[in-house]
């Protein structure tokens, strides 16, 4: 009978069979299998962790040095077309503003600035070294290396519909790193004004002068027109002529009316002047001896101033005076006395009235007469206004609108002057809230890349060990070997040296 030890033999056998029988393993076997591989696992282990650790120790302690700006919409972002009205006044969304000054921020040549300024010697001292003995060639690319390294050391940070982005620049030294990141603030508030303002006082004053002499070539042709046809002012003469015709016409009605009514007056006179005595009676005496009785008693009374009462004068007086009663108490001494005729004033007022009717209706006609001749004046003068008025039109129509240009070019000229002006000056809306100190704690990745390299020795030796054991012939364990051959296994003994 065959030993235990020959059905347990432990010598290496091909991994397969000459069937092509698979060797068959489960997770109990791992152990053992590690087990058999643990020397070269601790070989690689030890490869690599000492080489993370020396890495990890030469590895420098950087400080931080963290700042925050305050970022508002500003005029710059405020849409102004360079020509018309059109979407004027519009501005972007605060999202889209912080992405902006981001970008400015995160530019290369701002960077380039900032070294520029403060120096390479000071923030990279070895690339100044090679910087001092670099070919022209080689400075540029060292300063592309310096703007890169900065660029890499360089954070921004920003959070969604928040005003606020977060800086921060990390250096070996904490005083250098509070001074880059400072000096890149001053240089950012400077740049971006120079980015963000719309340099457009050369192009619009240059516009502005075409325009100009646009304008100058229209007035000119506009003042030709205009002493070409004896006009000074086109619209206020086409004003003025349709006023002027208007009262013409008014008072060419009013002509007819008053003519109308002379004439009318006229014949009315003329036939009452047929009807009216041109002479009249003016006065008719009549004598009844009352006249001639007072002229005897006034001489009687003249006589007795002389003579007597009883003296013959004075009673052939009385007796005349007697008889002349007795004849006035009869009757018999009165008769017609004398008539005067003279002309009638009716007839002469008749007729004055119809001389001046006459006259006024001779005036009337001829005022009509010229109030037609100047009405048709008028109105050949409108209607040569009428024909020149396209022109005029025309030529009007070019000179408001260059005008209109010339005076908005301007306005906008003095408006961009006077807002990069402004802008040269100050940042409203930008605010450094809080403007870098030198950090007093520093970050290093020596722990992180420590335990990062002890992590990936420890995966690295099992990845080998694994690998190794997987590719080793034969049958590790009587498990396996029961599992592969599916025979029961009686018995193992230790394999011999």
């Amino acid at each position: 009978m065959a030993s235990p030890g020959a059905w347990t033999s432990r010598r290496e056998a091909p991994a397969t069979s000459a069937d092509g029988v698979r060797l068959r393993y489960d997770w109990w076997d791992l152990p053992a299998l590690l087990w058999r591989e643990r020397w070269l696992m601790a070989l690689v282990f030890l490869v690599i962790f000492v080489l993370g650790a020396l890495v990890a120790f030469t590895m420098k302690t950087s400080y931080p040095a963290s700042s925050s700006v305050l970022v508002r919409l500003g005029q710059e972002y405020v849409y102004e077309p360079r020509a018309g009205d059109a979407g004027r006044g519009a501005v972007p969304d605060a999202d889209s503003v912080i992405q902006s000054e981001t970008e400015i921020l995160s530019s290369a040549h701002l960077k380039q600035r900032v070294i520029e300024r403060l120096g390479l010697g000071l923030i990279y001292p070895e690339m100044a070294r090679k910087y001092a003995v670099a070919a022209p060639d080689e400075k540029r690319k060292i300063m592309g290396q310096a703007i890169q390294s900065l660029t890499a050391d360089f954070k921004v940070e920003t959070a969604p519909s928040t005003p606020i982005i977060r800086v921060s620049f990390s250096h070996e030294k904490p005083e250098v790193a509070a001074r880059v990141l400072n000096t890149l603030l001053e240089e950012y508030l400077i740049y971006r004004r120079n980015v963000l303002s719309e340099v457009t006082s050369p192009a619009l004053e240059a516009q502005r002068r075409g325009f100009e002499q646009q304008l100058a070539k229209a007035d000119d042709a506009y003042e030709q027109f205009l002493n070409a046809n004896r006009i000074g002012d086109f619209t206020a003469e086409k004003t003025s002529l349709s006023q002027l015709q208007a009262q013409i016409e008014q008072q060419k009605y009013q002509t007819d009316a008053q003519l109308q009514d002379r004439l009318g007056r006229l014949a009315t006179l003329a036939g009452q002047l047929g009807q009216v005595s041109p002479e009249i009676g003016l006065f008719r005496d009549q004598n009844n001896g009352s006249d001639k009785l007072v002229q005897l008693k006034v001489q009687r009374e003249d006589l007795l101033a002389r003579y007597k009462p009883d003296a013959r004068p004075v009673k052939e007086l009385d007796a005349q005076i007697a008889q002349l009663e007795a004849g006035v108490a009869s009757g018999r001494t009165t008769g017609d006395g004398t008539k005067r005729f003279g002309v009638n004033p009716v007839y002469q007022t008749v007729q004055t009235d119809k001389i001046q009717l006459a006259a006024e209706v001779q005036a009337l006609r001829k005022a009509r007469a010229e109030l037609d001749q100047q009405l048709q004046q008028i109105t050949d003068r409108r209607i040569r206004f009428a024909a020149l008025e396209p022109q005029y039109q025309e030529l009007s129509l070019d000179r408001d609108v260059l005008q209109t240009n010339v005076r908005d070019f301007t306005v906008r000229e003095q408006q961009s002057r006077a807002a990069q002006e402004i802008a040269a000056y100050s940042n409203d809306s930008i605010r450094i809230v809080e403007r870098a100190l030198p950090p007093t704690r520093g970050k290093s990745l020596k722990k992180p890349l420590f335990v990062l390299s002890v992590l990936f020795a420890g995966f690295t030796a099992l990845c080998a060990g694994l690998l190794r054991a997987f590719l080793r012939p034969g049958m590790p364990t009587p498990r396996s070997a029961a599992r592969t051959l599916d025979l029961p296994v009686l018995g193992a003994a230790p394999m011999k040296a």
